[in-house]
This record gives C-alpha cells, structure tokens and sequence, in this order.
C-alpha cells in the first residue's frame, strides 16, 4: 500500500519570514534548557521583551549580553546606581530604568533561589517535574500565551523578588528555556 505524503512540513508561521526569528526558531525555542547561566540570560531577556518585539530583543542580545557581564548572574547582582546609568546611556541598550535596574535585583533573586534549592534549573523545572510540556497544536490559534501554570511560577517569581516576569512574560520563558513545546505538529524542528 503506498502512503501519500502530499502535505508539506514548514516551521512555525511566526518565524517564516525573517532569518534571525528563523534561527532562533529553529535552534533555540522550545529546546529545553538546563544551564544556570543560561537560564538567568533568558530570564533577562524575556523581561526586556515586555511591550517591545522578540525580534527587536534578538537583535540587541549580543549588545545586552557584552556590556552587561555576559549576563552571569553573579556579575549582575553587584549592579548599582553607577551601572545602571552606564546601560542607560549606552547607545543601542533598551533605555527602560525599569528592566535596567532589574538586571540586579533579578540576579540577586536568583542567587537566592539558586542558593534555596540547590540550583535554579531544580526550582524552575519542579513545576514540569522535569518534563516538557508539548501542546501538540497544529494551528498557532492553539498555542496560549499564558496558563495557569505560568500564571503560579509567575506569582511564585513576584514573591521571591523577581520583576518584570508577568504570567505572559513568563509563558514565552518557559517557551524558550523548553519547559514547553510550541513548535506545530507540522514543524519539522519539533
């Protein structure tokens, strides 16, 4: 019996069409991560997204990431006034005092957490028991931009201190460190 494969398998329709959402689509979203260092840079990078494109955070990572310490967590816990005003000078840099002045008081929050349970790998993925979520969506309709769950780690991040890490803002974390998978039914980067 010959099976028909007529269909056609394309990426997600968010990332058709511009290469730097491609790449990132199709080797950094919804790919689980479990490095501490990465796991805080994602964190950083998702909380600058808040009212502004991934598109527009995507272009400005290497800038946040060279003139913010790599965005290592122990570096970025002793920010102070006096960096603060360096970043929000910086030309290129997303002037937003408010995400500036969060890139320290995040780091602290988590190097408390890290230090709480051992690792920040082990407190974020407790919510998945270490699994990913896969939505199995077959139209982008279907994927949420925010869940009940996403709603509690955000709450949860609030009372540990975090900023800038609404129960969305905290969706799309959990999309790019791959505590959920996104990607189509179609997508043939699944």
């Amino acid at each position: 019996m010959k099976i028909n494969k007529s269909y056609t398998t394309t990426r997600c329709p968010w990332a058709a069409n511009d290469s730097l959402l491609q790449n990132y689509h199709d080797h950094r979203w919804c790919k689980p991560v479990h490095d501490e260092h990465e796991l805080f840079a994602l964190l950083i990078l998702e909380g600058f997204s808040v009212g502004l494109s991934w598109k527009l955070i995507l272009q400005k990572e290497a800038l946040i990431r060279e003139n913010c310490n790599d965005l290592k967590p122990e570096s970025c816990a002793r920010y102070d006034e006096k960096k603060e005003k360096q970043l929000m000078e910086l030309p290129g840099m997303i002037h937003h005092q408010g995400k500036i002045r969060s890139i320290g008081i995040n780091a602290r929050a988590f190097l408390n957490t890290q230090t709480e349970f051992g690792s920040f790998d082990r407190f974020i993925w407790q919510y998945t028991e270490r699994k990913t979520i896969d939505h199995k969506a077959s139209d982008m309709s279907l994927v949420p931009t925010r869940t009940p769950l996403s709603e509690q780690i955000s709450k949860d991040l609030k009372k540990r201190g975090f900023q800038y890490l609404g129960p969305t803002i905290l969706y799309s974390y959990m999309q790019s460190i791959g505590m959920v998978n996104d990607h189509l039914t179609s997508c043939p980067f699944r």
